[in-house]
Formats: C-alpha cells, structure tokens, sequence
C-alpha cells in the first residue's frame, strides 16, 4: 500500500518516472493499476448511503467492483474510434504515448476520486435526502473529471507540441468519453442504490437508453 501511495504522489507531481517527456522509462502498467487501487475506494463509500443493515453491505461491494468497470469499459468502447482517428489524421505512431495520456487521465480521475471518498461519506451523515445523494455524487464525479482532464492534458502537452493535429485528437477523446461515459453510468447503475428498493447489481432494464430518458424528463 505505501509503494501505491507513493507511485501516487509522484504520479500526481509529475515526476520521477511520470515525467510527461520520460515515454521510454515510465512504467505504463502501474496507470490500471491505479485506477484499480482507488477508484473502488470511492465506489464503496458511494454505496454507503443509507446504511441500515448488513444488505447494503452487498451495496457497497456492488458500487466498489462497479466503478472501475465504468471507467475501463468506457474506455475499452471508445478506443477503437479513437485510434482509428489518429491513424486518418496520420498520427499513428504516437499512438502509444496519446494511449498513456488517455491512462494518466483515468488514474489521476480515480485518485481524485478516492480523495472525495470521506467527504461524500459526510454528506450522508448530514442530509437523508436520495435525491441530494444522487447530486452529490455527480458534483463529486465533475470535480474528479475534471482533475482527470488535467493530469491527461499534461501528457498530452508533449505531443501537442509535436504536431498541434493532437489538440483536437484529445478535444475528440474528452466528448466521446463523456458521451459513452453518461451512457455506460446510466446501464451499470445503481451505484448508491435507492433504500426504497431491494439491493441489485443491475437496475431493471439495465440496457436502456439514458439520453432517451434525459429527453423525455427534458420535453416530456
């Protein structure tokens, strides 16, 4: 665990092997590794709210196992497209390190994540609101992203820098993530789970659409 947090702290100041322009020496693997380390934190305290009974428990390891999923199968779906993408726009042999970035952005959102974990935990100590709960945790995903975008940005920097088609290969890379993102939350959920219904992994009709839903709510 203390070598976790450590690989986590020069992660996060960019340094040592993390150094943006240090392609050759940084170690790749340990970026999944992060995001299998933390994000599940978040994802146990998400599931946290309302806890009565040894049920929500099973909550709680459903929301744990859940969020990591959410990040890598987003990611896995948009991948294809995206290198697909670079490849047209004749950037294909930086794949490899634009691929880095991608995973740099994913472990500094989990770590950010994990760092919010205690103060959604207070939250559902101070308001018994489901509704607040739900919006609570979306601001706390909002800040984490946007944490995430950051430490991404910095590794892609070095290839902005190298040819400026990059800047909109990762302006392409953050509305296609988002857009899988929203869907792939709305099918893996519930992640806090309403205390009015019984604990389940999947939701009821887990394959719908969740723009469709949004649209309806929006135009009735």
């Amino acid at each position: 665990m203390r070598t976790a947090l450590a690989h986590a702290d020069l992660f996060l100041r960019g340094g040592g092997p993390f150094l943006p322009e240090r392609v050759a020496s940084r170690p790749g693997w340990w970026l999944p590794l992060m995001v299998v380390a933390f994000s599940p934190i978040y994802g146990a305290f998400m599931g946290s709210y309302e806890f009565a009974s040894a049920e929500r428990l099973l909550m709680m390891t459903y929301s744990g196992v859940k969020v990591p999923l959410l990040l890598f199968a987003t990611t896995a779906l948009c991948l294809p497209g995206f290198f697909v993408l670079n490849t047209v726009l004749g950037l294909r042999d930086d794949f490899r390190e634009a691929m880095q970035a991608v995973l740099a952005g994913q472990a500094g959102l989990s770590i950010a994540l994990a760092s919010l974990a205690p103060l959604t935990r207070f939250w559902y100590f101070s308001c018994e609101s489901y509704r607040a709960a739900l919006l609570f945790n979306a601001a706390m995903f909002t800040v984490a992203t946007v944490a995430g975008q950051i430490t991404m940005l910095r590794y892609y920097r070095p290839l902005i820098r190298r040819h400026r088609r990059h800047r909109l290969m990762l302006m392409v890379w953050v509305g296609l993530y988002a857009f899988v993102g929203m869907q792939m939350g709305w099918m893996l959920r519930p992640f806090i789970g309403d205390p009015r219904l019984p604990v389940a992994f999947f939701r009821q009709e887990p394959f719908s659409n969740a723009y469709v839903v949004i649209a309806r709510l929006i135009f009735g």
